[in-house]
């Protein structure tokens, strides 16, 4: 099986990354793994469509270091091959990074992506639920029970409004975006810097303001689910608990804050079997949910990170499961051809 991993860029991939993890499980089960970046489609006038590829050379690579270094390597070279010799592209791009500088390159997973699905090539996840999921909005068409009540706007005097209904203060940030850039805790609607907040984050667009949660001091849960359903391996879930930097309000690990075991309780169950039916509507075969005591403040569809990181915490291979259920699809559709959309196959 060929299994292409499309990315914002080559150069930005890190040992570290999720992406790496799942490439070195690909060529530890005996997979051909290629890279992608934005540039690299091509579609010719008789409507076939062909790729540029980054080739990993097959080898027993051990670490996800080593594999690293043969990818710098094979970008130097890259080869054309038809979308055709590809069997899974996994779309792992973050479009919120290419957003400013190459808006082009934001949308080519989802648009390329289509046109491979429709050619036979097996896509998660699913080109047209990630259409739907390019900004924060997508939680707001998950159900009421599981999100904190929030307001999306541009008017500081809403903001202003909303803020003064919540005696435990709100969370502002960026309707576009990732990484927690721009996110503040505004404790009242009289905060001094709050003109200053408004003018940092609505540089990016429309302003998300959600209610304060006071669990979140002990950080937020990122789970990940895969095909709908909690990933699980050897009997632990693939979850860890990321606890924000001193006087921080943002958990993202590469924001300073930590990743610690967690125990996933029935309530965060719950949560998860309560956006399932949508996830797999969509076509969402891998997901991250960031969860605060009873709500869901955010859904990572594009890049959930933090495989890496739990294999070394639970000492089990999640990014392996992972693989074993892409190999799946294949043999459906094997089984079943184009018969089956791809939106199903994806979380099957």
């Amino acid at each position: 099986m060929r299994i292409a991993f499309f990315v914002n860029s080559i150069e930005s991939e890190t040992p570290g990354y999720t992406t790496t993890t799942l490439a070195l499980a690909a060529v530890q089960r005996g997979h051909s793994v290629v890279y992608v970046e934005p540039g690299d489609f091509i579609l010719r006038p008789d409507d076939s469509l062909a790729v540029s590829v980054a080739v990993l050379p097959d080898a027993s690579y051990k670490t996800p270091d080593k594999l690293h270094a043969a990818l710098k390597d094979a970008a130097k070279q890259k080869k054309t091959f038809a979308i055709s010799d590809i069997d899974i592209l996994f779309l792992r791009n973050d479009p919120s990074l290419d957003a400013t500088d190459r808006p082009w390159a934001a949308n080519a997973g989802i648009m390329f992506g289509r046109l491979a699905a429709e050619q036979g090539v097996i896509v998660v996840n699913d080109p047209d639920g990630l259409a739907q999921a390019q900004s924060k909005l997508y939680l707001q068409t998950f159900p009421e029970a599981v999100r904190p009540a929030t307001l999306i706007s541009r008017s500081i005097a809403e903001i202003r409004a909303f803020i003064d209904k919540h005696s435990k203060g709100c969370i502002v940030k960026p309707l576009q975006g990732s990484g927690g850039k721009n996110v503040f805790h505004i404790a009242t609607p009289t905060d001094s810097n709050l003109n200053q907040i408004f003018e940092a984050a609505s540089g990016d667009g429309y302003l998300i303001a959600q209610a304060y949660i006071p669990e979140a001091k002990a950080g937020d849960v990122r789970l990940f689910l895969m095909n709908g359903l909690p990933l699980l391996r050897d009997g632990s879930y693939a979850a860890f608990r990321r606890i924000p930097a001193k006087g921080d309000v943002r958990s993202n690990v590469h924001a300073a804050g930590t990743a610690r075991k967690v125990k996933v309780t029935d309530t965060i169950l719950r949560i998860a079997e309560m956006v399932r039916p949508k996830l797999v509507s969509d076509g969402m075969f891998l997901v991250g949910l960031d969860i605060v005591g009873d709500k869901l403040l955010e859904i990572n569809v594009f890049t959930p990170g933090g495989l890496a990181r739990l294999a070394e915490m639970y000492k089990t291979d999640f990014a392996a499961r992972v693989i074993v259920a892409l190999e799946e699809k294949a043999t459906l559709r094997r089984a079943y051809g184009k018969t089956m959309p791809n939106s199903r196959l994806a979380t099957l």
